[in-house]
């Protein structure tokens, strides 16, 4: 039966599985910075057998890992990032490890592992069976700035695929063919002329009247564009004492839409906003692009393969501790609540109990697995990994990730991975078929970097 040795190969590698993970979790590191999650991905990749390069792709924390040879070319995108700030013990309080420090808010110590262990599944059914393949883990650095996979395909990365998969931790088991936002994020830097504000006003020329005007001009640019944009942003300098007229200040902006062409439209408007703001105050201003990524594209033929599998893979069988664990956290957010008033999930479940229907609806925050979505037909799902009703982003999630219900959710997302993609390959037509879809929904383009070659990496 096709996906069980993957499967036993998983079980049987589970506990050295757990400890990467473990390993990961206790050391988070940000985005680029991830330089022991790298290292320790690098030499288990290569104890098991793959070839393995890294700073790939000009990336310095960037991972390529490969077994087998012949086709199909399968892709599993890791991720081992950290979010600021989100520092964390496993516990069912707020009780960060070190305050202020970075922590997986997003269970990507997880992340990286589950594709770990599917690349492992798939490798050994692949070489016991006697058929060909080749397996290829990427390790993307800094999914969190939606950047490490624009990078890495601006090199050249993911071309050599036939199909790619990836997972995601989540409070349910669940995949969608719905679309994530596309994204740009720049820095808008305004240089004035500094001046006593009481003394002599009039010789001072504030960039931060300047950083302003450009806000109250992206506030009436809402009314003008399509409903799926979002525009938002932060000062990251903003003048020192109110009597000295700033001479510098810098806001910072996220543009989304649910397509790519739309963020590029509405990015350029907003660019002269910024322009047309220097000019109302007699400042100056320089534009700091700093990345930007695509919308999703599930392939749907793929989504469909994954939904099987998920429903033929064994759940996690939570023990009493776990679902205690888990209610402990769901009792410190209004979420869960407002999930159990919605009948989304049934009372007294605080953990991922079934695997979902397909959703269809469209989601407004981003990823850059949508990058590789328009490069060759690809999927994510997503496991239970955490408590019901955590935030996203949420020091629940970092007490999760680094508990045994996360590992048990990356297990079941591990084998549900694996399966899908020796279906996948061991079934031409299959293939062909998502292929088909992929160009059908390309509708004849392809793929441009949104990163521009002069950008550079981090």
């Amino acid at each position: 039966m096709i996906g069980t040795i993957a499967q036993k190969e998983i079980d049987a590698k589970q506990e050295e599985l757990a400890a990467l993970s473990k390993k990961v979790w206790d050391n988070p590191e940000v985005g680029f910075e991830e330089v022991k999650a790298c290292k320790w991905f690098a030499e288990f990749l290569e104890k098991e057998g793959f070839q393995v390069e890294t700073g790939y792709a000009g990336v310095p924390t960037a991972i390529r890992a490969v077994w087998g040879s012949g086709k199909p070319v399968i892709g599993l995108l890791g991720e081992y990032d950290a979010l600021p700030s989100l520092s964390q013990k496993v516990s069912t309080v707020k009780e960060p490890v070190e305050e202020g420090a970075p922590g997986q808010g997003c269970g990507h110590n997880l992340l990286g592992t589950c594709h770990l262990a599917a690349a492992l599944g798939i490798k050994k059914e692949l070489e016991e069976n006697k058929l060909p393949g080749t397996v290829i883990f990427f390790g993307c650095p800094a999914e969190e700035k939606l950047t490490g996979k624009p990078f890495m395909a601006r090199e050249g990365a993911f071309k050599e695929l036939d199909f790619a998969l990836a997972w995601h931790p989540n409070a349910m088991n669940v995949i969608t063919t719905g679309t994530c936002t596309a994204m740009n994020s720049a820095k808008f830097h305004f240089k004035g002329v500094t001046a006593h504000a009481g003394g002599d006003p009039h010789n001072g020329r504030s960039a931060l009247d300047a950083a302003e005007l450009m806000n109250v001009g992206a506030q009436f640019l809402r009314e003008h564009v399509t409903s799926d944009v979002r525009i938002h942003y932060s000062f990251t300098e903003a003048g020192g004492a109110p009597n000295i007229v700033p001479d510098r200040a810098s806001v910072w902006y996220f543009v989304r839409a649910l397509d790519r062409q739309t963020v590029e439209d509405v990015y350029a408007r907003l660019v002269r906003i910024a322009k047309g703001a220097a000019m109302m105050t007699d400042t100056e201003v320089t534009e700091e692009f700093l990345g930007g990524c695509y919308n999703t594209l599930q392939n749907k033929v793929l989504v469909n393969v994954i939904h099987e599998s998920m429903k033929e893979v064994p759940l996690p069988a939570w023990t009493q501790e776990e679902k205690d664990f888990a209610a402990e956290l769901d009792k410190v957010t209004p979420n869960y609540a407002n999930l159990v008033a919605a009948g989304a999930v049934r009372e007294g479940e605080h953990l991922a109990y079934q695997v979902e229907e397909i959703q269809t609806a469209d989601n407004f925050g981003s990823t850059d697995v949508g990058d590789v979505e328009h490069i060759v037909p690809a999927a994510m799902f997503m496991t239970g990994t955490y408590n019901l009703g955590a935030p996203g982003h949420s020091w629940q999630i970092t007490a999760c990730s680094g508990n045994s219900i996360g590992v048990k959710g990356m297990l079941y997302g591990a084998k549900v991975m694996a399966l899908s993609a020796l279906k996948v390959a061991e079934d031409p037509a299959l293939l062909a078929k998502a292929k088909e879809e992929f160009q059908k929904d390309m509708h004849g383009t392809e793929y441009i970097c949104p990163i521009p070659a002069e950008v550079p990496v981090g």
